[in-house]
């Protein structure tokens, strides 16, 4: 999954892979910094170039299209938390625990993570947040499916999934239940910061993990 480059992204979503070169890791950090700054409906492949003083062309030889380009950060962010969750698991017996662990990697703040320097996580957690339904929500969905787009996530469902399921081998909605959640803390995220009345914003409370941790136990108990 990680190596002394980085995270392995499907390699479909590129032209060419921007974790081997200086100039990749410029578009890709660019293109977060801007999509973060000014949304995804507004952000362009020459606006990119001049953020980071290249040219379109030299954006185009690493991605088709600012779609794949999404596509691209959408995968390295559900690797990622991936990667963190097998990290916050390792070695741990108690089924019951490993859940826990594995709402808190999902569900809480993104923090940075210093190992990967280019990579600006908690802007790109704002854009998953903002942008990534777009990622699938669209005529295109099926065929990107066939192509692997959405492995990493589903990856990450399966594997909390199969926690829930080693606790409660009866429940019988364990990846609905995992991807209603992951999606709803995104939601209740976005509300808390533009539409506070549809949510129970807590002072000092991280409100979102406190539901979704305890939603998640009683319904599966």
């Amino acid at each position: 999954m990680i190596n002394t480059i980085g995270i392995l992204v499907n390699d479909r979503t590129y032209v060419k892979d921007p974790e081997t070169s200086e100039l990749g890791k410029s578009i890709v950090k660019g293109a977060i910094d801007l999509i973060d700054e000014i949304g995804f409906e507004a952000f362009t492949f020459r606006k990119l170039a001049h953020s980071i003083g290249s040219t379109e062309a030299s954006v185009y030889r690493y991605f088709e299209s600012k779609h794949r380009l999404l596509i691209y950060l959408s995968c390295w962010y559900w690797r990622w938390l991936d990667y963190r969750m097998i990290l916050a698991i390792t070695n741990v017996e108690s089924a019951e625990e490993r859940l826990n662990r594995t709402i808190n990697v999902i569900m809480k703040q993104v923090e940075q993570d210093s190992d990967f320097s280019h990579i600006d996580e908690v802007k790109l957690n704002r854009i998953i947040i903002n942008e990534s339904s777009k990622v699938y929500l669209n005529k295109h969905v099926d065929a990107e499916n066939e192509f692997g787009f959405f492995l990493d996530y589903k990856g990450l469902v399966a594997r909390m999934a199969d926690i829930i399921h080693e606790i409660n081998p009866d429940y019988k909605y364990p990846h609905m239940l995992v991807s209603t959640f992951i999606e709803g803390a995104h939601l209740q995220r976005f509300f808390s910061q533009h539409l506070p009345r549809l949510t129970n914003v807590i002072d000092g409370e991280d409100f979102v993990t406190d539901f979704c941790r305890e939603t998640i136990f009683k319904a599966i108990k």
